[in-house]
């Protein structure tokens, strides 16, 4: 598909639906500047996708994408709280740069993603070992697993995060 077919397709989805939109949002976020935001995020989706000629009900897709966008806005927000939280509770203040700050929080944001694609037995693996500091051992006697499913279960999620970690 031609470029320009595509951006003129996305232009006018955006002129006929960005308003409609941006109210739907508002009425979730109860925030005008943060439905702008995610409502922009949508569009730029949208123009990344390059499927803007097929699409049927531009309102569904739409809805559908910043869904998506929130339900990331969500998470990376409970994490950055969680994140935030930990550090007010060390003993001494903890001084990280805002920019530190922000790549502890992309990172914790990373490794949410690539837990979250794993099953609930490696997500519990994995976070009894690097969260509660259980060795292979105890938790294999918890879970009545043996030590090699234990292990597996962590090469996986180590794979995952790596993965998740390494790319761009």
């Amino acid at each position: 598909m031609p470029f320009q077919t595509h951006t003129t397709a996305v232009q006018r989805i955006y002129e006929q639906h960005h308003s409609w939109l941006q109210a739907w949002l508002r009425g979730k976020l109860n925030n005008a500047c943060d439905a702008a935001d995610v409502a922009q995020d949508t569009f730029v989706r949208l123009l990344g996708a390059r499927n803007a000629l097929q699409i049927r009900e531009p309102r569904d897709y739409l809805v559908t994408v910043a869904r998506g966008l929130l339900i990331d806005r969500y998470r990376r927000r409970t994490i950055e709280l969680a994140y935030l939280d930990s550090l007010a509770a060390h003993p001494e203040p903890v001084v990280i740069s805002e920019e530190d700050k922000a790549l502890i929080i992309e990172t914790l944001v990373a490794v949410d993603k690539a837990l979250a694609g794993l099953g609930a037995r490696t997500q519990r693996i994995f976070l009894m070992s690097q969260v509660e500091g259980l060795t292979y051992q105890r938790i294999a006697e918890q879970l009545q697993l043996s030590l090699t499913t234990v292990k597996k279960h962590m090469i996986r999620a180590f794979t995952e995060c790596s993965m998740i970690l390494a790319s761009p």
